[in-house]
C-alpha cells in the first residue's frame, strides 16, 4: 500500500508541476488551483507512504521518476527539446532509480 501512496504522491507531483507551468507565474486561477491542489495532496499521500519506507528511498524514488515525468511531458506538450546530454542524465537517473530500490539495506 505505501508503493501506491507513493505512486499518488509521484502523479500529483507532476500534476502540479504541470499546472505551475500553465499558470505562467500564478497569473491563471484554474491552473494556479491545480498547482495547489496537486502539491497539497501530494505531500497528503508522501507522508503516508513514509509510514512505512525509508525516508531516503522515498524521496529519490519521488524526486527521480517525478524528474522523468516531468521532462516527458514537457517534450509532449509543451514541445520541449532534449539534447543527448539531457537523454544521458535521464538514463543515467533512471539506472540510479532501479540500482537504488533494488539493493537491499
Amino acid at each position: 500500500m505505501s508503493y501506491l501512496f507513493l505512486g499518488l504522491a509521484i502523479v500529483l507531483e507532476v500534476f502540479g508541476s504541470t499546472m505551475l507551468k500553465l499558470s505562467e507565474g500564478l497569473r491563471h486561477i484554474r491552473p494556479t488551483i491545480g498547482f495547489f491542489l496537486g502539491f497539497g495532496l501530494c505531500f497528503y499521500f508522501l507522508s503516508f507512504a513514509l509510514k512505512s519506507l525509508p525516508l531516503g528511498i522515498v524521496y529519490a524514488t519521488w524526486s527521480g521518476v517525478g524528474t522523468i515525468l516531468t521532462v516527458m511531458i514537457g517534450v509532449w506538450w509543451f514541445q520541449e527539446r532534449l539534447s543527448a546530454k539531457n537523454v544521458w542524465g535521464l538514463f543515467f537517473l533512471v539506472a540510479g532509480l532501479i540500482v537504488l530500490n533494488s539493493a537491499k539495506g
